[in-house]
């Protein structure tokens, strides 16, 4: 059985003490379903409020992760973030791919399979991101883009989850229709071989309370990668038991 998966990337977002206070609320919403570990909750804090983040998720549900890192292990790289720090912040997953460092910062998918080979070798798990533009999507190549996106990481996607967040709905306010969305996740499940059914595929682009649960009713999207909802502690919160609910467990009701 996939594992249920709910990330929460925050982005240049938020001060400390906003972000504390965040994280503080969602580990006590994520608390009400500790027992059943129905679905695992994961944050994305900017990197100058990852160990402070840290201590405030500390023996809680919730599980800490950082929104890139280098592919060198360590070195003259001004700026720049090694796993191997990740993890010493207490970190356990991390973003590889997100459009906004493909096509904002020109990484290529042979740099985003060495990051992600990176991640691995330090025990982080990476949490791949995949989508096509409006402009690709429009000339029918969605599905040449993803292999194109996942070639370089065949080897290793088995250690890896999936996010499929087609450009052209991040931060648009459109979002991918539960039959479009189900239909990629489908596609991408296939290229995994006998991998396909252990291995999450999240949905992300626009994803808020009010979408969540007819993505999450669908059976190959297995969770969400959220960006601006993940900002505000009562619609992630919801989304949570969104999820959760989704997975088929009792209901549940969460406060933030």
């Amino acid at each position: 059985m996939r594992t249920k998966m709910l990330c929460g990337n925050w982005k240049m977002n938020l001060s400390k003490t906003e972000a504390l206070t965040l994280a503080a609320n969602v580990r006590d919403a994520a608390a009400a379903y500790a027992e059943a570990e129905a679905v695992q909750c994961v944050l994305f804090p900017p990197f100058p409020y990852l160990d402070a983040v840290s201590s405030v998720l500390e023996g809680s549900p919730v599980m800490l992760g950082a929104q890139t890192l280098h592919e060198a292990e360590s070195g003259a790289y001004t700026g720049e973030v090694s796993a191997s720090m990740l993890v010493d912040m207490g970190c356990e997953l991390v973003l590889v791919g997100h459009s906004e460092r493909r096509h904002g910062l020109g990484e290529s998918d042979a740099l985003i399979a060495a990051k992600a080979s990176r991640a691995l070798e330090a025990g982080l798990t990476p949490v791949v991101c995949v989508g096509e533009t409006g402009a690709e999507r429009e000339s029918d190549a969605t599905e040449v883009v993803l292999l194109r996106q996942i070639e370089p990481l065949k080897h290793m996607l088995a250690r890896c989850a999936l996010a499929y967040e087609p450009v052209w709905a991040i931060g648009t306010g459109q979002v991918a229709t539960p039959e479009e969305a189900e239909a990629v996740h489908a596609f991408l499940r296939a290229q995994l071989g006998e991998n396909g059914a252990s291995v999450p595929i999240l949905y992300g682009g626009s994803l808020n309370g009010d979408n969540a649960p007819s993505l999450f009713s669908k059976p190959g999207v297995d969770g969400g990668l959220v960006g601006g909802a993940s900002l505000k502690a009562e619609v992630f919160s919801r989304m949570l038991g969104q999820l959760r609910n989704s997975s088929g467990e009792d209901s549940f009701h969460v406060h933030a």
